[in-house]
């Protein structure tokens, strides 16, 4: 196949488009130029800002469009404008933020979803990011046609993780000691490895698949303790964790970028996605424990840049930690 990737140079689409290759596929990336060059050197590369000219995709013609980047329906449709109907299938990868559904229970792809309060916006704030991502699914039933294929992930790990947010809480759990944990512990979360996501989305390329899947793992309900004992135990189990409250967290001025991941003690931010669909289209995710330290001898081969600057100092942790002890003595 002759495939189309926005967004495919780093993290998400980097593992989409190395799979693409490993099958025998011929990519052709369209971004800004801003990443090292060493990445993919044999694929095409067009360097173009999708928000202001697209014309260098004018007269190719492509078997399958990957969308990995568009987070307003305006990006959404000026591509759709610039392939002019040459783009074959569209997958769009969107996010489990479209749902404005109770999360207490497991939910499929047909649970209701976000609505924007104000419809013509297009900044994209934690307010507005699910409600502008369902709008773009829409724009692209709108504009591709029966050829469309939507993957909604939760949070996505793995190499090359520029978020840094799960890779942080590999990388400290892995130097053990007393590690705090951020309460809520049965907080529900759920991830997804993006070299998996990458594989089971050249598949359904190659099928021709159409439909919306959520790209999750594990089965819920999963929680932030079962994922930070698993990381635990697949790192060897050194470390001692430590559970913080929300409250105390929160009036020490801590937030969800110190402590990746956390739902700052919210009970709506959960992730319960049912992946059956996704897992019936042939999405295999690997053992969590694999996962876990693929990531840490990726970290520890080639860090990655810690984009948002995820995570606690070590300064700042063993402060915490020494004030909830002085409130909370054992």
């Amino acid at each position: 196949m002759k495939v189309l990737v926005l967004g495919g140079t780093r993290f998400v689409g980097r593992h989409i488009v190395e799979a693409l290759l490993a099958r025998g596929h011929h990519v052709t990336l369209v971004h800004r130029g801003k990443t090292s060059p060493h990445v993919f050197p044999a694929s095409e590369h067009l360097l173009a800002d999708r928000n202001t000219d697209l014309s260098v995709l004018a007269d190719r013609e492509f078997d399958a469009t990957v969308d990995v980047c568009a987070y307003t329906p305006r990006q959404v449709a000026k591509l759709a404008d610039a392939l002019g109907g040459r783009g074959g299938r569209y997958l769009f990868v969107s996010t489990t933020s479209v749902y404005d559904t109770d999360r207490t229970e497991p939910y499929t792809e047909d649970a209701g979803l976000a609505q924007l309060d104000d419809p013509t916006t297009e900044e994209v704030t934690d307010e507005t990011y699910g409600g502008l991502k369902v709008v773009c699914e829409r724009v692209a039933h709108e504009r591709f046609g029966d050829r469309v294929t939507v993957v909604r992930p939760t949070y996505v790990v793995g190499p090359h993780d520029y978020t840094h947010r799960f890779t942080y809480w590999v990388e400290r759990i892995a130097r053990g000691g007393e590690v705090l944990a951020p309460e809520p512990r049965d907080g529900l979360i759920q991830v997804i490895d993006a070299r998996d996501m990458g594989d089971w989305i050249v598949r359904l390329l190659e099928d021709d698949v159409s439909g919306t899947f959520h790209a999750v793992s594990p089965r819920p309900p999963f929680t932030f303790e079962q994922m930070l004992n698993g990381i635990n135990v697949a790192v060897g189990g050194e470390a001692a964790l430590t559970w913080v409250g929300a409250e105390f967290l929160l009036a020490e001025g801590v937030d969800g970028t110190a402590l990746p991941l956390w739902g700052e003690g919210g009970t709506d931010d959960g992730e319960n996605a049912d992946p059956s669909r996704a897992h019936d289209a042939g999405l295999a995710p690997r053992e969590f424990a694999d996962t876990v330290r693929e990531v840490l001898a990726a970290e520890q081969f080639e860090p990655s840049p810690d984009v948002y600057g995820s995570g606690l100092s070590p300064e700042r942790e063993a402060d915490l930690l020494q004030r909830w002890h002085d409130h909370h003595p054992a």
